[in-house]
């Protein structure tokens, strides 16, 4: 189950389109959905969740917290929504373009994929793009 919460007043367009789009991904990674918590929030939100549990002060657009259990997908995936829209304006992106790639990068790290160096962030581009792709179809 995918579920969305809101500490914002940001809101997805359309949530049942991206609940089966998330589903999908988790599916061709070979993975089962679990119970996988979206939470949008802002800055300060978020940065008081990576000082108090990773000790990083420093403003990022997700945290996540993996609750997987072998190939069973769980976790609360932390969202500031104003980090997403920054970096969307500094990457000439979309909004909703960056923000899906956000929504499955948690997904992702939860089936196994990195990105604390170059090769891996390349790696973690490339399945980025697969699930968008999987969005666009």
């Amino acid at each position: 189950m995918i579920l969305f919460n809101y500490e914002t007043d940001f809101k997805l367009d359309n949530e049942e389109v991206t609940q089966q789009w998330i589903s999908n991904c988790i599916a061709s990674h070979g993975f089962s959905e679990g119970e996988i918590n979206y939470i949008f929030c802002d800055d300060e939100y978020l940065l008081k969740l990576n000082i108090e549990f990773l000790e990083h002060d420093t403003l990022t657009d997700i945290i996540s917290f993996d609750y997987t259990l072998g190939k069973l997908i769980s976790g609360d995936i932390f969202i500031s929504v104003e980090r997403v829209k920054e970096n969307a304006k500094k990457l000439s992106q979309t909004l909703d373009n960056e923000l899906s790639r956000v929504l499955i990068h948690g997904i992702l790290h939860y089936v196994g994929f990195k990105d604390k160096n170059e090769t891996n962030k390349a790696q973690m581009r490339v399945e980025e793009d697969k699930c968008l792709a999987l969005l666009e179809s």
